[in-house]
Order: structure tokens, then sequence, then C-alpha cells
């Protein structure tokens, strides 16, 4: 990667942060060629802080780490985009982002599998429809899935638009329940609806 590190006085070029799942932009830092190459080495992402005067690795001393996804270089070749995976708050006040915002995605669906998948890891699943449904095991979430589609088939001959959406929401809910049983998620099935519009 072939970084202008001159075009700036110190050395120093910007490293905007963003996190790859959410695509959030988490913190914006400053990095040097050393840093650079400490932080492709080792996966963890390096700045060179102009404080301190050295190089630092975020999260060294509170685990917050930012794990390296991918790096980008713009097309001055004077600022960088890393995609990372942050292993808890990012900002020194305990926020999620330096500009003290919420890191979750914006897509519904995809929170809804994060609440499901936590759902799945709770211990009691006394307290949680979803986590009742995984404890039961996957011949009920396949079953729940089937008996929602026929209720939408059904409701689909009807007029009652209400009904109607109502149902399509079970199954959706439902199947996406079946995916994460499964090992899967939403993303999945979309990369191959993708791989066959190519086509």
């Amino acid at each position: 990667m072939n970084v202008d590190f001159g075009k700036y006085g110190d050395g120093l070029v910007p490293a905007i942060i963003q996190d790859a799942t959410t695509q959030k932009v988490l913190m914006l830092g400053f990095m040097n060629q050393e840093a650079l190459d400490k932080t492709e080495k080792e996966g963890k992402v390096t700045f060179f802080s102009r404080s301190k005067g050295r190089l630092w690795t975020k999260g060294e001393e509170s685990g917050n780490y930012l794990l390296l996804k991918s790096l980008a270089l713009d097309c001055d070749r004077d600022t960088l985009l890393i995609k990372a995976e942050p292993l808890g708050p990012v900002c020194h006040t305990g926020a999620d982002t330096c500009w003290d915002e919420k890191n979750h995605n914006e897509d519904f669906l995809t929170c809804l599998e994060e609440i499901i998948q936590q759902r799945r890891q709770q211990a009691d699943p006394s307290g949680s429809y979803v986590a009742s449904l995984f404890h039961k095991g996957i011949n009920k979430i396949a079953q729940k899935v089937g008996e929602e589609a026929v209720e939408l088939v059904i409701e689909a001959k009807d007029q009652d638009e209400g009904l109607f959406l109502n149902e399509a929401a079970d199954l959706l809910f439902h199947y996406l329940i079946l995916l994460n049983a499964k090992g899967y998620n939403l993303q999945d099935v979309t990369d191959i609806l993708k791989e066959r519009h190519k086509k």
C-alpha cells in the first residue's frame, strides 16, 4: 500500500476507523508507516499517538481492541479507511463511538438477528419465547416455520391486510430463528440471491 506519509509535515496520515459490520464511524486516529506496519502484522489497529509521542495500540490498556478487517487508501493516497471489529466501547468516555453514537446496525432485520442470537444464549428459556424455541430444538423451530407459512397462505386468500401483514411478519421472524438454528443468517441467503442475479 503506497501511502503518501510526506503529504503532511509530521509524517502522519489520518486513519478513519469504521465498524466492519454496522458501518458506523468509530473514531479518527493518525498513523505513520510504523503504525500501519504493526497494524497489518498483528491485526490490531495501532496509531501514532501525538500526545504520547509513541505507537499506541487501541485497547492496550482497556482490552477494547480494534481487530483489523480491511484497509483502504483514498484517491490522494493520504487518508486511510480501516474497517475493524471493536472489542468493546471505542471512546475513552465509555461510549460506543467518539461521537457518542450507539454502534448498532441501522438495518432492523440485522438488529433482530442480533437479538435472536442473544436470546439463544440465555441459560433460562422460561423468560423468552425465542429461547424456549431453541430449547425445544430444530424440529420444533422448523415446525413453527411451516405453521406460519400455512397461516400466511390462508390469509393471502382473504382481503384483510392487517392479518396478512402480521402473518408475513410472523413467518419472517420464525424464518430468521430457523436460519440461526442452522448456523446461518440472512446475509448468507442474500449472497446466494446476488449470485443468482448475476447469471
